[in-house]
């Protein structure tokens, strides 16, 4: 079968079992997925075995320590994804919510109403959490999900996506609303990306060459999440008792992830002990660090260890444990840097001055603005809504963490009592 007779067919195998979740009650559908997550629970050994294998062999094959970190499942990781499902379980029901109602001179009662998008595609590298969580959040958004992981997490996906089938055998939803394209063939993806008519939307989570071969080749709709270029800014008015806490939870807390810092802005007003003191507790948690030339002063000064930073480490998303050390002179350089290097992600900034916080978030063109806080809070389940489909850049349909609401579209429904147009 090619490759686009083999989307076609999961394609039309969704479509057909998404019946079941359009005309189906939030309680339907809150079982399936407690169903899922009982299910997980219950086949965690299986699951962690088919996980070591996928660790095995692309650890051998030279896989990065980044995405080693997001293909790896361990216990406290299953039950953080499970206790997230159920978290999406919990919330309000995406469907069917009224957003705009009225009369109409003529008489017509119009309401515009939450509907699902159908056929949602999903192509991600590694990450086998996106397995659970996009089907999850599709399935309790109404729409069917076609998944498209890559082969470093093949049989972790597999099992993943056998068992959340299994367990809604046992549920008023189709198992069928799931499907998973087994094919390690890399034309799999251009199929998929081909399919208009066939799927009503497609998600890119992985680096920044797939979500860029996604959204050029795409002639299915795409919602284009993006590349973690973040900044933190330490402004001359911060609490700088603050500051390296939330400098250091920024980069290390989980570097392999996108909203992890890259580049720590400091105002030149601020002395070079605090610099010194940030960067030491950096470079004591095993941050490589790239500095400006001032920076980088500070650095062999305190007999830290730092490199002068190149040209292209500025708009570098590192993903491992290393960051960007610049100076800048007031808070409108650090945002002309951030819109220069940055990917309208999340941007971060200390201080306690709010004019100064005012023009920082009026400044900053990207997804999220933490103010005082750390970057790692730009997370759908940190953010309340149980899980993510991913984080979008863009600015069209959805922007920021993805949860329920940003997979549903809209229909006008229209009453009337035998009107017609003269």
């Amino acid at each position: 079968m090619s490759n686009d007779l083999l989307i076609a067919d999961l394609a039309g195998k969704a479509r057909n079992a998404s019946i079941t979740l359009r005309g189906s009650s939030i309680e339907s559908r809150r079982a399936a997925i407690h169903a899922i997550a009982g299910a997980l629970e219950s086949n965690v050994d299986e699951i962690l075995a088919a996980n070591q294998e996928d660790m095995n062999r692309e650890r051998s094959a030279g896989l990065s320590e980044s995405l080693l970190d997001r293909l790896e499942l361990t216990n406290k990781r299953i039950t953080g994804i499970v206790e997230s499902n159920r978290k999406v379980a919990s919330l309000p029901d995406p469907l069917g919510r009224i957003l705009k109602s009225g009369t109409l001179p003529n008489g017509l009662k119009q309401n515009l109403v939450t509907v699902p998008f159908g056929v949602v595609g999903m192509i991600y590298e590694a990450r086998p959490n996106v397995t659970i969580d996009a089907s999850v959040i599709l399935l309790m958004s109404g729409n069917a999900a076609l998944l498209r992981g890559s082969a470093t997490a093949r049989y972790s996906n597999e099992i993943l996506v056998k068992v959340m089938k299994n367990a809604l055998t046992k549920t008023s939803i189709s198992p069928e609303v799931i499907q998973l394209i087994q094919s390690d063939d890399r034309d799999t993806v251009r199929a998929l990306l081909h399919a208009r008519g066939k799927v009503d939307l497609v998600i890119p989570r992985g680096s920044a060459s797939l979500i860029r071969k996604v959204v050029d080749e795409a002639l299915v709709p795409t919602i284009e999440t993006g590349a973690g270029v973040c900044h933190v800014y330490i402004d001359q008015y911060a609490n700088l008792e603050r500051a390296i806490p939330i400098i250091v939870n920024s980069k290390t807390h989980r570097p392999s992830v996108c909203n992890a810092a890259e580049t720590l802005l400091v105002h030149s007003a601020i002395s070079d002990d605090f610099l010194a003191k940030a960067l030491h507790e950096l470079s004591s948690r095993g941050v490589k660090l790239n500095c400006d030339a001032q920076s980088l002063k500070v650095a062999k000064r305190n007999k830290i260890a730092a490199s002068m930073a190149s040209s292209e480490s500025w708009g570098t998303e590192y993903g491992t444990l290393e960051m960007n050390i610049a100076f800048v002179s007031n808070v409108d350089e650090a945002i002309e840097h951030i819109n220069k290097f940055g990917t309208q992600h999340t941007e971060a900034i200390v201080s306690e001055d709010e004019p100064t916080i005012e023009r920082f978030i009026s400044l900053s063109d990207c997804a999220a603005v933490m103010v005082n806080t750390s970057t790692r809070f730009t997370d759908g389940e940190e953010m309340g809504f149980g899980a993510e489909i991913g984080i979008s850049n863009q600015k069209l349909h959805a922007r920021g963490p993805m949860g329920l609401e940003a997979m549903t579209t809209t229909t006008w429904i229209v009453r009337g009592e035998g009107q017609i147009r003269e």
